[in-house]
This record gives structure tokens, C-alpha cells and sequence, in this order.
């Protein structure tokens, strides 16, 4: 069953573009993205313990995103590309939390649906790279990464609807799609994921 909802926009060719002319530069951001997605999942664990009905899937993302991880650093060590020195501020990220709520219960329920809609633009771009790279194993990595993320997508949400009623999930989740395509229009085209 589908639980998240379709992004309002869709990601430029201008983006796919720009990655491709230079992968390696994407490769380095992509691995902190997946570093930084498994933190995420994590972070829920850290915070909300007492969330008992989520956190095996939490732990489960939070594994699977530190694979995709060890899996795109696996193929930046056969291309002699090394991980980046530092992590750089995502201007994306920065500005879908600018405008999460800040009461306990409200802002819980942002960060997973923020957690949803990054998932699903994550699905979106990495069907692109998997659709304009030539490399037959690329494009098979790429595939399964954006299955990955759609699934994700998909299972915060669920989590959200374990906590808030269906009504209140779905319009708060409306309005984040609208909001992440103002987001992300205002960001900078670029060879990262976001």
C-alpha cells in the first residue's frame, strides 16, 4: 500500500544533467547523504525510545541506509575517489527543518513526514541517474537505491499514522510537499542529491 503522497514537483533535467557531468563529485555527496539518513533513523531511536511501535523499522533503515552507504563508498574505492573531507551544509535539508513545528508532539510528526518526502525526492533523483547513466551496473545500483527509497517514503508516513489520525497526517503532509518544492526550487542545481 501507498502512504506517501506524489512530490508536487518534478526534479529538473538540468539536475540529472549536472550530475552527470560530474559523478564523482555526486559519489561523495551521495555517501554523506546515505550517512547522514542513517544518523536520521537513528536519531528517531535516540529521541523517542518510548515510540516502541516504530522502532524496529527505524533500526531497519537505519541499517539499510549505513549499507547504501558502505555500498557507494565500495564503488568510489573502485573509481579512487575518496570521501569528502567534511560534510557540507545542505541547503535543502536547512531549509525543510527552518520550518518544522516546535512543540514535541507537532515537531515529531514533521520530521517524519520531512523524513517521507526527502525519501521520495531521494527515489525520484536516483530513478533519473538509474534512466541517464550508461554504466549497466550503475544503472542497476541506482534502480535498487530508488526502490529503497521509495519504500522508506512510504514507511514514515505509516509511522506517523501509528501516532496522529489519518487526517491530520495527510493534510500536514500536503502541505510539506508544497513547501519542499519551494525548497528545493530555491536551491542551487548542482551535482549532489539535494
Amino acid at each position: 500500500m501507498k502512504y506517501n503522497l506524489d512530490l508536487a514537483i518534478p526534479s529538473k533535467t538540468a539536475w540529472v544533467e549536472a550530475v552527470i557531468a560530474d559523478f564523482d563529485s555526486f559519489l561523495q555527496d551521495h555517501a554523506d547523504c546515505e550517512r547522514k539518513a542513517s544518523a536520521t533513523a537513528m536519531s528517531f531511536v535516540a529521541k523517542y525510545p518510548n515510540r516502541i511501535e516504530i522502532l524496529p523499522e527505524l533500526i531497519e533503515i537505519g541499517i539499510e541506509e549505513l549499507d547504501h552507504f558502505k555500498q557507494v563508498y565500495e564503488l568510489m574505492e573502485s573509481r579512487g575517489i575518496q570521501l569528502a573531507h567534511s560534510i557540507s551544509e545542505d541547503l535543502y535539508i536547512k531549509g525543510l527543518m527552518k520550518l518544522c513545528h516546535s512543540g514535541i508532539q507537532e515537531r515529531f510528526l514533521d520530521r517524519l513526514l520531512i523524513a517521507s518526502v526527502v525519501e521520495t525526492r531521494g527515489a525520484e533523483r536516483f530513478k533519473m541517474v538509474s534512466n541517464h547513466v550508461e554504466d549497466e551496473g550503475l544503472k542497476k545500483f541506482y534502480k535498487m537505491l530508488w526502490i529503497s527509497e521509495a519504500k522508506h517514503g512510504n514507511v514514515y508516513v505509516k509511522m506517523a499514522l501509528n501516532y496522529f489520525p489519518e487526517t491530520k497526517v495527510y493534510d500536514r503532509l500536503r502541505w510539506w510537499v508544497e513547501k519542499e518544492s519551494e525548497v528545493l526550487h530555491a536551491c542551487p542545481i548542482r551535482a549532489a542529491l539535494h
